[in-house]
């Protein structure tokens, strides 16, 4: 009898239209008994002209609609609230999703174009310890149709084009595999808003077996590393992840990483004061990092209430940044966008969460 109440909830789950390709949305529609011109159509109001609902598609029939109304999910995020900082423009959004959860995604204006930083999940299980988009554990995954829709509703409100997609906010990229391989696929494609994925990051905090994965995928996308320390006795102390994987297999599945898809990884380092950016953090992170060809990102911790961390002092972190060069490191510092705003990943929603309790 559970097994029997299962299949028939399980009948009753809505495909996700959003979420599927455009030849899986044609076979859809021979399903429906409809022409697959029609699928072209959906598609292109959903990804290229980022409506909201099918009323919005003035060239399908009404009879069509209903089909679709009946068969399908139609992902569409609600704004819940934005901050725009005084500094540098910089904008972040909550959205509200079907079920009640909210999560953030952030617009920057940089000279080559706008970026927009998008959330994979409804919190996160890695438990960071600067962090705040850990503090409340892993709700659930977004589905692909959540992640693009926060760049859909970000152009729709700003009226301006996104050009460079990161996938580092809320959540761990890779813990929601699947998601985000099918999430790459539509948001590069040419019937859709067609995002080179050169212009896409993806950041992990270094879960190895996906990481081989995604190599063997041979896509032109960026990753980026997580790394933070460059011993695995600090790091453990930093990053809970590292309990699993050592350094020595970070640093094997990197270098795969490079030889399947010949892209340079990003090492993202968040500068804590007196915890990792002294000379001899410095020294251990040129010689963990030597020979290979990569970037590393340095970013000055953006403080949360929760943690006891402290930004490091501007002069440490050009100091270290120094010494990466010296070694033959590539090391830029990261441009702190929106400090006037809810600036760390997981604060705003964090503090409408609380107010909401």
């Amino acid at each position: 009898m559970e097994a029997e109440d299962k299949k028939n909830n399980t009948k009753d789950i809505k495909a996700d239209i959003k979420s599927l390709t455009l030849e899986e949305l044609k076979d859809e529609m021979t399903g429906l008994a409809e022409k697959p011109f029609r699928a072209v159509q959906l598609y292109e109001w959903m990804h290229k002209k980022l409506v909201r609902g099918y009323d919005e598609m003035h060239n399908i029939p009404a009879s069509l609609k209903e089909k679709c109304r009946e068969r399908f999910s139609y992902t569409a995020l609600n704004l819940v609230e934005v901050q725009e900082s005084k500094m540098d423009g910089t904008k972040k959004y909550l959205f509200a999703l079907a079920d009640g959860n909210v999560v953030e995604s952030v617009l920057m204006h940089y000279k080559h174009g706008n970026s927009v930083c998008i959330s994979s999940q409804v919190g996160c299980r890695m438990g960071c310890r600067f962090c705040a988009s850990t503090l409340d554990g892993l709700k659930r995954n977004l589905l692909p149709s959540e992640m693009l829709d926060q760049i859909y509703a970000i152009t729709r409100e700003s009226g301006e084009r996104v050009s460079n997609v990161v996938v580092m906010g809320t959540g761990e990229p890779l813990d929601n595999y699947e998601n985000l391989l099918r999430f790459i696929n539509l948001l590069t494609d040419e019937n859709g808003l067609h995002i080179s994925q050169r212009n896409l990051t993806v950041s992990t905090c270094g879960i190895v077996p996906k990481m081989w994965e995604l190599a063997r995928e041979k896509l032109q996308i960026t990753l980026a590393l997580s790394l933070h320390a460059a011993t695995d006795e600090k790091r453990r102390e930093l990053m809970p992840i590292a309990n699993t994987h050592s350094l020595a297999e970070l640093m094997e599945a990197c270098a795969y990483y490079f030889a399947q898809t010949g892209r340079r990884i990003t090492y993202e380092y968040s500068l804590v004061r007196n915890v990792n950016d002294t000379k001899r953090d410095a020294k251990q992170l040129a010689e963990l990092l030597k020979g290979q060809n990569c970037h590393v990102n340095l970013i000055p911790v953006n403080p949360i209430k929760e943690r006891d961390y402290v930004q490091s002092e501007r002069q440490a972190i050009e100091d270290f940044r120094d010494r990466l060069e010296r070694s033959g490191i590539t090391a830029t510092v990261r441009r702190e966008m929106g400090r006037d705003i809810d600036g760390a990943c997981g604060q705003l929603r964090r503090r409408f969460l609380e107010e909401q309790s």
